[in-house]
């Protein structure tokens, strides 16, 4: 069964997927893309979105994620 700690590889792999940053939206569609099956019937398909925004955060705090700032807003880029 997913879980809330799986978003966190799954934000990796889409960031990965475009050279280490993209858009909220990119990363959203690209989990879609890849784990609607895994989603759906999950009781995390009601709350996945929220929770890849929450796999984010916990990503920044690890330094896997740049810190967010007004130059990138609403961009997620992977760390060096």
């Amino acid at each position: 069964m997913v879980s809330k700690n799986d978003l966190s590889d799954w934000v990796v792999d889409a960031l990965k997927s475009n050279n280490g940053t993209a858009s909220i939206l990119y990363v959203a569609k690209h989990i879609w893309k890849h784990h609607q099956k895994d989603l759906e019937g999950n009781p995390l398909f009601y709350s996945w979105q929220y929770d890849m925004r929450w796999a984010a955060t916990a990503l920044r705090k690890k330094g896997r994620l740049v810190a967010a700032d007004d130059d990138r807003r609403g961009k997620w880029t992977l760390s060096e």
